[in-house]
C-alpha cells in the first residue's frame, strides 16, 4: 500500500521538475500502485499552449508506457506559482478523465491527495469526476 506522505513528497519532489515558462505554475503529481511503485510527473508546457501537458497527463503517460494499466491506488498533485506551495491543487478537467482511465483498467477508484502548503485535500477519483466516461462505455 503506498504511504500519503511518501506519495505526496514524490509529488512534490516532482514540482522541481516542471517546464512552465510561460503560465509559472509549476505542478509535480504522483501516482501510487498496489505494490508500493511510485510513478511521477510534471506539467510541460509549449509556446503553443494546446500543446502543454499537465502533470498527471505526463505521469499516465510514463506509467502507461511502462506497462502498468492496473493497480492504481492513490494519486498525489501538487503545484504553485514558480513552484511555490500555496492552495490545495486538484487534476483538470482533461487530467480527471486521463486519471479516470487508467483507474478504470484496473476497476479501481483512487484516493486523490490534493495538497497545498498548509493542508491537503482527499477525494476519490470518482467524485472528482462522477459517472465518468471509460473504457466500458464503448461497448
Amino acid at each position: 500500500m503506498i504511504d500519503r506522505e511518501t506519495l505526496i513528497a514524490a509529488a512534490k519532489d516532482a514540482v522541481a521538475r516542471a517546464y512552465a515558462p510561460y503560465s509559472n505554475f509549476h505542478v509535480g503529481a504522483a501516482l501510487g500502485f498496489a505494490d508500493g511503485s511510485i510513478v511521477t510527473g510534471a506539467n510541460v508546457e509549449n509556446a503553443s499552449y494546446g500543446l502543454a501537458l499537465c502533470a498527471e497527463t505526463a505521469a499516465v503517460a510514463r506509467a502507461m508506457n511502462d506497462g502498468r494499466r492496473s493497480e492504481l491506488v492513490a494519486i498525489a498533485v501538487t503545484g504553485g506559482m514558480k513552484g511555490v506551495l500555496a492552495d490545495p491543487v486538484a487534476p483538470c478537467g482533461r487530467c480527471r478523465q486521463v486519471l479516470s482511465e487508467l483507474a478504470q483498467l484496473g476497476a479501481t477508484d483512487p484516493v486523490v491527495w490534493c495538497v497545498g502548503a498548509d493542508d491537503v485535500g482527499e477525494y476519490r477519483l470518482s467524485e472528482l469526476l462522477p459517472n465518468a466516461f471509460g473504457p466500458a462505455s464503448l461497448l
